[in-house]
């Protein structure tokens, strides 16, 4: 059995009871860092009197995963294994992935647990009111690739949520400003931790207030989707228009009860 588990994304208290039952009784974990796995499971075995697990720990991470799948493959059906990422939920923009398609491909039965994700916390957090949102985790660092996946973050039509490093967020904001200086956007800095933050405006003032500052931190960057505005035209609108009598006269009949043979009729004896 497979068991994929969030972490918290900050605060250690946000781990859930459920996720240290399973960490007790796993046999083989598998880990982002294995180090950063480990000084989780201590803490939790000091804070929250979770007993520390008589496990093996391999690292799993996008360089070594499927090396680890093709050395380790053939002992998951036998062992309770849990695979973690550093912070949040494992298999979004995450290694683990590979691992569920080995299941999946292998019948091997395996569960995902529900827990903390940075994107949907941010999203929350962000005020923005449309349910619907795109996640294009982080964007490539730079040049034509990176460009081309800002440009179709900015105009898909959708909210759209991005990871982004501290020392790349001021050239991100420079950046969307240079396409559109009046889109909003929400800012959230290392959320659920000590110094947690969140900033929302249009980018140009948030630019202007960024630097100032010195940027530290993980942020989740929440771009609000452009505003099309529809033009539409009144009735007397339509009536003043130069059209010939025939086009006019469906607009007409599209903005009231009579046929477009009635308003044909009418338009042509004035």
């Amino acid at each position: 059995m497979i068991t994929f588990i969030p972490t918290p994304i900050g605060n250690p208290q946000d781990i859930t009871i459920r996720a240290m039952r399973l960490f007790e009784k796993a046999e083989l974990f598998l880990c982002e860092d294995t180090r950063q796995t480990k000084r989780l499971l201590r803490l939790l075995e000091e804070r929250f009197d979770m007993s520390y697990p008589d496990a093996d720990f391999y690292s799993f991470n996008e360089h070594n995963g499927q090396d680890r799948v093709d050395e380790l493959g053939e002992t998951f059906k036998d062992k309770e294994i849990v695979y973690v990422s550093d912070a949040g939920m494992p298999i979004i923009s995450d290694p683990g992935q590979l691992l569920v398609e080995y299941a999946q491909e292998h019948n091997l039965k395996y569960d995902v647990l529900p827990g903390a994700s940075a994107v949907t916390t941010a999203y929350a957090a962000s005020g923005f009111k449309e349910g619907k949102f795109l996640f294009y985790a982080f964007l490539p660092h730079k040049g034509k690739e990176r460009a081309s996946a800002l440009n179709e973050a900015m105009n898909n039509g959708y909210n759209t949520v991005l990871y982004e490093s501290p020392h790349r967020l001021a050239k991100l904001l420079d950046e969307v400003e240079a396409i559109d200086d009046t889109r909003e956007l929400f800012l959230a800095k290392e959320i659920s931790k000590k110094y947690q933050s969140y900033y929302r405006g249009r980018v140009k003032s948030l630019n202007a207030q960024f630097k100032e500052l010195t940027i530290r931190g993980e942020w989740v960057v929440v771009i609000k989707a452009k505003v099309e505005v529809e033009k539409t035209l009144s009735f007397s609108e339509v009536l003043q228009l130069d059209l010939p009598p025939k086009p006019k006269a469906k607009l007409l009949a599209q903005l009231s009860d009579k046929s477009i043979k009635d308003w044909y009729q009418e338009l042509i004896k004035n």
